[in-house]
């Protein structure tokens, strides 16, 4: 009798998480300071189509507020989610997460630089000239730590110089930051706080479109490199053997990953742990398949900022907790436990 072919061991947990996060997010709109029923977001659908003149306040506040939310919340959770997986699969190392190369301190820079320079100098160019700034400022503090690296000798032969070179300008950057904190005048300094604690109140329509662009083609990239990572995991010198162009695999990822967590970034503020905890989360499945852990994290990660945004909005309710707090007050001991329980499964 022909052999039985396997099953995959991870086919029901990438529904299981679709699911998930259908259910939080419809339970992150429908909670809040105005309460959103299901008869309420149906009507409020139906009307968008015949009579979006006749809505109501809780319909508006549905499409204009809380739905966009939803999206956005998602899509950078999955933004953050994959730029883990990405990073973690590159550099080797489980401990790395999206802002360690940079991305993260060079976008908060270019958005202090922002409501600092643009205050005084009384530049607003639109409503994109934030996120524009903090994607450059992203795009630069990532070249710059490439780029010290490759000028060491290190990108080449080592990860761990650009780990060590990320390290040295995260704290650059932040400490420019920190400068242009202390410079600012008292709306500035809170705006460049606040923002620099992680938000999604600013979430609009506009800010869903660029994401869902810049989510989509993270994936579809992300995707489209995983059998090279999946090689990489085995070292770069059998990644080679195998066929892999580990040069150009290394700057598709970095590429890709500037992209979506600048992109995510620039939206909400600086947002820790996402990117760190979930590809460890789904690792605990025993999951080392990339393909698996870029699916999964996507999902997995909209489910936990999902989950954050609502403990920000509902914990200290009317008012609205930054969801960066929270992400690092949570994410930090789960992340201790999971390395503990690591350490624990290895001896």
């Amino acid at each position: 009798m022909p052999a039985r072919p396997r099953a995959d061991p991870y086919a029901g947990v990438i529904p299981l998480l679709v699911l998930a996060l259908v259910a939080v997010a419809v339970l992150s709109i429908r909670l809040g300071a105005v309460p959103i029923g299901f008869g309420d977001m149906a009507s409020a659908l139906a009307k968008l189509r015949t009579a979006p003149d006749a809505l109501d306040l809780t319909e508006r506040v549905f499409l204009d507020l809380r739905l966009p939310r939803a999206l956005a919340c998602v899509l950078v959770g999955a933004s953050l989610g994959l730029g883990g997986v990405l990073l973690q699969a590159l550099f080797r190392n489980p401990i790395v997460e999206p802002g360690l190369v940079g991305t993260s301190s060079g976008a908060a820079f270019g958005a202090a630089l922002y409501f600092v320079l643009g205050a005084a100098l009384k530049f607003h160019a639109g409503e994109w000239t934030l996120p524009v700034a903090a994607c450059l400022g992203g795009a630069l503090s990532t070249a710059a730590v490439l780029g010290l690296a490759s000028a060491a000798g290190g990108y080449r032969e080592s990860t761990t110089a650009v780990l060590l070179v990320g390290i040295a300008v995260n704290a650059l950057f932040l400490s420019g930051v920190g400068f242009l904190s202390y410079i600012a005048r008292d709306p500035q300094a809170r705006s460049i706080t606040f923002w620099g604690l992680g938000t999604l109140s600013g979430a609009s329509w506009r800010a869903v479109a660029l994401l869902a662009v810049s989510t989509g083609l993270g994936l579809f990239w992300s995707l489209r490199a995983a059998r090279g990572l999946n090689a990489l995991m085995l070292g770069e010198g059998e990644a080679l053997a195998l066929g892999v162009d580990v040069k150009r695999l290394k700057l598709v990822v970095i590429a890709v990953n500037v992209l979506i967590v600048a992109v995510a970034t620039a939206i909400t503020g600086i947002i820790g742990f996402v990117g760190l905890i979930v590809p460890h989360l789904l690792r605990l499945l025993r999951g080392s398949d990339n393909r698996f852990l870029l699916i999964g994290s996507a999902l997995l990660g909209g489910i936990v900022l999902t989950l954050a945004d609502l403990g920000a909005r509902v914990l200290l309710r009317p008012a609205e907790m930054p969801i960066g707090i929270l992400t690092s007050a949570v994410g930090a001991p789960v992340f201790i436990a999971l390395l503990r329980g690591r350490k624990s499964r290895i001896e």
